[in-house]
């Protein structure tokens, strides 16, 4: 007979809790995870898409951020996928299935982008209903900015002097 080994996961435990533990991720134990993240934060799949709208819609009207998003297409398929995002961030629902490094990769985003990007989400997330949700929503922006940045920014290198040659 076969042993089978549970797949772990690092999930985060406790809202605002930074310590990591591996659970079994269990269809029972996310759904389990994602209500009680509902209830701390007062999030769902409706107050998220309303913020995201709410967001996105200054967002596409900034001067530094509005000709990145205007080359988006079909800005309902794009809510709906941004919602499956942060369902998935924030409430842990698993719903999102996708490369953000990867669709962001070819938009020419640099620094600035992204420290606009967190100053509005950032006030966008002051008006959030329900106001427990808005320290979630702010704490996770922060990580995938900084993730984003990191990953599509290259670091520019010191110039190597002729006498730094190798030989």
């Amino acid at each position: 007979m076969a042993l089978t080994i549970p797949q772990f996961h690092p999930i985060l435990i406790g809202i605002g809790d930074t310590t990591l533990a591996a659970h079994p991720e269990t269809p029972e134990r996310c759904a389990a995870l994602s209500q009680r993240l509902r209830v701390a934060t007062g999030l769902n799949e409706v107050n998220l898409e309303a913020f995201l709208r709410a967001f996105y819609g200054a967002a596409r009207q900034d001067p530094l951020l509005g000709a990145a998003l205007a080359r988006v297409a079909d800005w309902e398929a794009h809510i709906a996928r941004l919602s499956q995002f942060w369902s998935s961030v924030v409430l842990m629902t698993g719903t999102y299935h996708g490369q953000p490094m990867q669709a962001h990769a070819h938009h020419g985003l640099g620094t600035a982008h992204f420290a606009r990007w967190l100053a509005l989400f950032e006030e966008a997330s002051a008006a959030c209903r329900p106001p427990a949700g808005a320290a979630p929503l702010m704490e996770r922006a922060r990580r995938i900015a900084a993730s984003l940045e990191v990953g599509l920014i290259p670091l520019p290198l010191p110039q190597r002097t002729r006498q730094e040659s190798p030989a």
